[in-house]
């Protein structure tokens, strides 16, 4: 038996004293006296749930406070972010410290003061509304929109069970770490976390525990108004094992069955805790009005009395509760920590390219010569589509740096995002369901590269956000047309700038046959509309290679990379610039051969080759046109003034944009008088070449454009 399950088995034996009760209703009264100093918040899942969370963190959590990026240690999920009261009291009676490191110590003070919980989501407090990730330390994730930290919670367990597999050796085990996440109500109705729970029971995640804080209450009433399924019996046929705790004061029982997850590791486990929302509160407890509002004076000096507690005390902290998480929390997390940094030294002698491997993901940082092997295309005038492009140079990335891994939801072989080099291998629990031998020799184990999601957009994008979350650089894969069922997740990965790659491929009316419900118009302008996204719209296979340059290099946010299912033209560089210049966002790829441009001819992906027929054209007629290749816009935003002249000078004023989407944003680049040729209705059913033609997407027809701007414009001059 290890030290963790000593532990456990200590931990579940152990009866509940007066000083855990004290503890417990600290977390209360602080939860109680945040809400009503704001007046706004939400105190009554605090005060059901603070049993629940108090012996989750007391007994069973493995966290150093003093180096809260301890890569091994648990992880707990705070799902309804409404009740994020109670995490800044465990933050604050636990000793969380600030730190950056795995090694931090806390010399910096509190990760949240008091000073912090007493301005409760006011502005600049480490206290918000809700948890931010990257804003509070010791918030694993960003929650708030409910069902996204339980899904998000899959990916961490998909991260741990992949890290063990893949660097634990005999007599090193470096990843053994548990996924904790606490849910309600609320969390089991949305659609988010049903997905991510069929696909936790699917993979066997048996380090995954929610547990369910069933209080049957949501902002309009009693859970009984839409909401009466059995959870358990749904999850038991997801596969998990399900626990029962009748009473959230129970400790007792709920020990012993976090002691049963700690020790019987074979499913993903769900605990029902049933608990009363504003527990104490006599005219509230049990009522939505405990939901969502303070409390008010007069009830909360009712429900401290309840408690035992100074009726006039505010904030109050007695000193043995922070003492007493020193004794439990703090020391197990610290000696675990101890025991692992010895371990990891030891580690570091004996396997030294993976200690390495492990360095680099936890400071974010790439291997050196991970983009020698990115491939060059040859100009071509058949081309290659930017989803084949994408795809042969995500293998050669994913050969260079071992944490690059994902999956698409049930599109791979549309989106050409298959791992095939022969040891990326399938992240699977065992052998396939129909047992045949190629089933069996397909079959890998948890170190495997390439993810199956299943048509599952919404929790592949969250679980792809855990996996980032430790470390790793995933990619989640799947039609652009499919991001609107995805948009929660991708938003919450940009508010967290975690360095995740989207590949939506299928990125325009181009696709044909499928029709207007497949052929995405607003989808790209929504995306770039998303603050922290960047969003690469690559003209063809060698932008394509530099598209994924920039997304792998970057580390502070998501990367949509939008690609086409039709080839498109291999440009000539030799004749045209180089596609390095993707880099800057945008930039000239043709220009005339003297003098100043008389228009511009701007475009993203397939279209980019229109604008080059054009411009060809246009060369012949004698007509000054430069064509900008606009991959970026956000890298564009990000250049300086001098450089953005350069490209789109002011006094060019003859202007045509082309993109065969919604044209919205882009009389940013064109003005008020510029030609926007996009769509302005949905696409429709009929071979590609077909759709384009008949809504104007060819080179006459930008040549048409391009014409009138000029005669316009030479008119008002």
């Amino acid at each position: 038996m290890t030290e963790r399950d000593t532990m456990a088995t200590t931990a579940a034996t152990a009866p509940a004293t007066e000083l855990d009760q004290l503890c417990i209703n600290t977390l209360r009264t602080l939860a109680i006296d945040m809400v009503q100093k704001a007046d706004s918040g939400h105190p009554g899942t605090p005060m059901g749930a603070a049993p629940t969370a108090y012996c989750l963190w007391q007994r069973f959590l493995n966290y150093d406070p003093h180096a809260p990026a301890w890569p091994n240690r648990d992880r707990f999920v705070l799902s309804p972010g409404h009740a994020c009261a109670l995490l800044y009291g465990l933050l604050y009676l636990g000793d969380v410290q600030p730190g950056s490191g795995s090694d931090a110590r806390g010399s910096l003070g509190k990760a949240v003061t008091l000073d912090e919980i007493k301005s409760f989501r006011q502005l600049g407090s480490r206290c918000t509304g809700h948890p931010e990730h990257g804003w509070t330390t010791g918030v694993e994730t960003t929650t708030g929109p409910l069902g996204q930290g339980v899904a998000t919670s899959v990916g961490m367990a998909i991260a741990e069970a992949w890290l063990a597999a893949t660097y634990n050796r005999p007599g090193f085990t470096l990843f053994d770490h548990k996924v904790y996440a606490l849910a309600s109500d609320g969390d089991m109705m949305e659609g988010i976390s049903a997905e991510a729970a069929s696909l936790a029971g699917h993979l066997q995640l048996a380090n995954l525990c929610w547990i369910y804080d069933c209080n049957r209450i949501t902002i309009e009433g009693a859970t009984g108004l839409t909401f009466t399924e059995d959870v358990g019996a749904r999850f038991e046929t997801y596969g998990w094992r399900v626990l029962r705790v009748a009473d959230a004061n129970a400790i007792e029982q709920l020990s012993a069955h976090l002691q049963t997850f700690a020790l019987q590791p074979s499913l993903p486990t769900l605990i029902v805790v049933q608990s009363h929302i504003g527990y104490g509160a006599p005219h509230k407890q049990d009522a939505k009005e405990a939901h969502g509002e303070a409390l008010g004076e007069d009830e909360v000096r009712l429900t401290k009395e309840f408690y035992g507690w100074n009726p006039d005390a505010k904030f109050l902290v007695p000193s043995e509760v922070p003492q007493h998480f020193k004794a439990h929390f703090g020391q197990r997390g610290a000696r675990a920590h101890a025991a692992w940094n010895a371990l990891h030294q030891k580690y570091q002698a004996q396997y030294p390219d993976l200690a390495q491997q492990i360095d680099h993901m936890q400071a974010g940082t790439l291997p050196e010569g991970w983009d020698a092997p990115l491939p060059s295309f040859e100009a071509s005038a058949k081309g290659v589509s930017s989803r084949d492009a994408a795809g042969k140079t995500l293998n050669a990335i994913a050969k260079q740096v071992p944490w690059v891994l994902g999956g698409a939801a049930d599109l791979s072989p549309s989106t050409k995002t298959a791992l095939t080099f022969d040891f990326a291998g399938v992240f699977e629990p065992g052998p396939l369901a129909d047992n045949s031998e190629r089933a069996k020799a397909d079959a890998r184990n948890f170190a495997g590269r390439n993810f199956h999601f299943g048509i599952r957009e919404h929790a592949m994008c969250a679980a792809v956000s855990g996996m980032a979350l430790a470390g790793l650089r995933p990619f989640g894969a799947g039609f652009l047309i499919f991001t609107d069922y995805a948009r929660g997740a991708m938003r919450l990965a940009a508010m967290m700038g975690l360095p995740v790659t989207y590949i939506w491929t299928h990125d325009s009316i181009a696709l044909g046959e499928d029709g207007p419900t497949h052929q995405p118009i607003e989808q790209l302008a929504s995306l770039r509309a998303m603050p922290g996204m960047r969003v690469l719209r690559p003209a063809d296979a060698n932008e394509t290679v530099e598209a994924w340059r920039i997304a792998m290099q970057s580390t502070d946010g998501p990367t949509s990379l939008v690609l086409s299912r039709q080839a498109l033209p291999t440009l000539d560089r030799t004749q045209y610039a180089s596609a390095a210049g993707l880099a800057q966002g945008a930039y000239v790829l043709a220009d005339c051969d003297g003098g100043s441009p008389e228009v511009l001819l701007l475009a993203t992906g397939s279209e980019v080759a229109l604008c080059i027929a054009a411009y060809e054209q246009l060369k012949k007629e004698g007509v000054r046109a430069r064509v900008v290749s606009m991959p970026s816009w956000d890298l564009f935003e990000c250049q300086d003034s001098a450089y953005q002249e350069s490209v789109l000078p002011d006094a060019v004023q003859a202007r045509v944009s082309v993109e065969a989407g919604s044209g919205l944003g882009w009389d940013r680049y064109v003005g008020r008088h510029g030609a926007i040729l996009a769509m302005h209705s949905f696409g429709m059913s009929a071979p590609g070449k077909d759709v384009m033609a008949h809504f104007g997407f060819d080179a006459a027809h930008v040549v048409r454009a391009a014409q009138e701007q000029l005669r316009r414009h030479q008119t008002k001059a």
